[in-house]
């Protein structure tokens, strides 16, 4: 006799739960799953260069940046958490999730890369508030920037060197290239994530 189905969770019930667990967690086909730990400094520099340059770009607008704390539903009953998002909605302090997210970034690491770009990306073209997404790779100057075109349909297109500028019209935002890397000592041998490989990943974490 097959197993019932685990009943899924509400976002009450998850955002609730939530509150007193140390991790953080996704809510993904109604259940919580746990978000990795333990990013590189690395990872953490490119966030905070993100976030403070986006605070600075928006302020005076309606527009606020989130970071992974904050969350965005991706599809009814589906949260997910990028590692920075632009949520120009109204903003209450007790609020679990972006009201209306323009933009989410997500910094790839060895160990998520394919499902950010993936499974995650369909995702978040899927939510009709976002107009950009974008990839940050943190081993190079290089990003991939998601934008929709006149018809809302997505394109992408690479940005490469720290000379470069991701121009994001919709949302007012010029983001330098030298700005979002700021700090970061690339490694003299050069691998992007894409090349690299993690054995030590835990399959019991997702993104």
């Amino acid at each position: 006799m097959a197993e019932p189905a685990p009943r899924r969770w509400t976002l009450e019930e998850f955002f609730a739960w939530q509150e007193s667990q140390p991790e953080r967690y996704e809510l993904v086909d109604g259940q919580p799953l746990r978000m990795m730990a333990g990013a590189k400094n690395v990872h953490d520099d490119i966030v905070v260069n993100l976030v403070a340059d986006l605070r600075e770009q928006v302020r005076g607008s309606r527009c606020r940046p989130f970071t992974g704390d904050g969350s965005l539903e991706t599809r009814p009953g589906q949260i997910r958490r990028p590692d920075v998002g632009l949520d120009c909605g109204p903003r209450r302090p007790n609020d679990t999730k972006a009201a209306l997210p323009r933009l989410v970034v997500e910094v790839l690491s060895p160990s998520t890369r394919d499902f950010d770009t993936f499974n995650k990306l369909d995702e978040y073209k899927a939510v009709n508030s976002l107009d950009y997404i974008l990839f940050v790779e943190p081993n190079a100057a290089h990003v991939v920037l998601w934008h929709r075109d006149d018809q809302r349909a997505w394109r992408d297109r690479s940005i490469t060197g720290l000379e470069a500028e991701v121009d994001m019209p919709e949302l007012g935002v010029t983001l330098r290239m030298a700005s979002i890397y700021e700090g970061v000592d690339f490694p003299k041998d050069l691998r992007l994530v894409a090349e690299e490989k993690d054995a030590s990943e835990d399959p019991s974490f997702r993104r």
